[in-house]
């Protein structure tokens, strides 16, 4: 099914995506159709809204990402949901649509499969915090000195980099170079199909770039996605991109080294610690030491909750996209079994949707 395609010019580049498709804006589509897509894009319009955070200092928590990702898995649910109400086989798909989907689906496999990496790899950090608070805990100067290697540990272990995201950008910018739509021939409601596609993937998108940006580091590689006026989620989608956008890159711009509000609470605490430690037998009774202690406890405590329920819903949208794909691939090989039954005149697929 898949073969080479042409490359695709950079979606920044381009125009109107919609020129090509919709050439007369929305006269192509029969009232039906135009209700499923206005209701599709008004959908991804409120769920955009509500992720816009309320003050720049809610900006990336790891509460926040999960409940982008929590939008994500509805985005997509909804899109499902729209091809049922379309009433469009697979066999009426055309080939470019299913290659450009496969080659989509993929990706953002290996994106999700970045992101649990890191997730993993902040998950092995805390076990140095684990093994400082322990430590305290026997209030000793050798305790005090393991103590001290922990948080050592720790420090080094944030500061490192995780290889996988940076494939992670270059499936990002794969991503980014098919964002200009298939023109669409003699198939209205394979138009709306490919408007609310492209709706999904570039919220997608955005979400994803949030996230690699936040995990590696960097602001260099933030994506700034720009989008029609004709889609009626676009204001939404600007606003909410400009705040996490803009904030994003004045934390970067004031020499953060990380952006996630919970994983920098537990590094300060781990930072009001070290100098106690480094006392030794003088801070073993020292009443400092202890709130220190408690304040470290309790942010590792949520940094490690928070990051086991942001695992979970990446791990469950990787689960919608893998089985968004089973499913049609076990729809086209249905639909081949009963090509290869009856004539080619009657070929479901030679036919054209009007």
């Amino acid at each position: 099914m898949s073969r080479p395609q042409e490359p695709h010019k950079p979606f920044l580049s381009f125009g109107n995506p919609f020129r090509a498709i919709l050439p007369k804006g929305s006269s192509y589509l029969s009232p039906k159709l135009l209700a499923l897509l206005n209701d599709f894009e008004e959908s991804l319009a409120e769920r955009l809204k509500k992720l816009k955070p309320a003050d720049k200092e809610d900006v990336l928590h790891l509460s926040w990402m999960r409940m982008a990702t929590e939008s994500l898995c509805e985005i997509h649910s909804d899109i499902k949901s729209l091809i049922m109400a379309l009433e469009l086989p697979v066999c009426d798909w055309e080939d470019k649509w299913i290659d450009l989907y496969f080659s989509d689906s993929v990706k953002l496999l290996d994106i999700c499969n970045s992101f649990s990496s890191e997730i993993s790899r902040l998950k092995h950090g805390h076990l140095y915090l684990q093994c400082v608070l322990h430590h305290l805990n026997n209030a000793s100067s050798n305790h005090f000195v393991r103590a001290c290697s922990s948080l050592d540990g720790w420090s080094k272990h944030i500061g490192s980099k995780n290889p996988k995201l940076d494939n992670c950008f270059c499936v990002m910018d794969c991503l980014s170079q098919t964002l200009d739509l298939p023109k669409i021939k003699n198939s209205s409601k394979g138009m709306v199909l490919m408007r609310a596609m492209y709706g999904v993937k570039v919220i997608t998108l955005f979400v994803c770039s949030i996230f690699a940006t936040a995990f590696s580091g960097s602001s260099n590689k933030l994506m700034d996605l720009q989008v029609p006026d004709t889609c009626l989620w676009a204001t939404a989608f600007t606003k909410v991109q400009t705040f996490v956008n803009t904030e994003l890159r004045s934390i970067y711009s004031n020499g953060n080294k990380t952006v996630l509000k919970e994983l920098e609470t537990v590094d300060m605490g781990a930072k009001k610690v070290l100098p106690f430690v480094r006392d030794g037998e003088e801070s073993v009774e020292c009443e400092g030491l202890k709130k220190a202690a408690l304040v470290l406890e309790k942010s590792a405590k949520e940094f490690s909750h928070e990051l086991d329920l942001l695992a979970k819903v990446i791990d469950g949208f990787f689960q919608i996209v893998l089985t968004g794909r089973d499913t049609l691939l076990y729809n086209l090989r249905t639909d081949s079994n009963i090509f290869d039954q009856v004539p080619l005149k009657n070929n479901i697929k030679n036919q054209v949707i009007r």
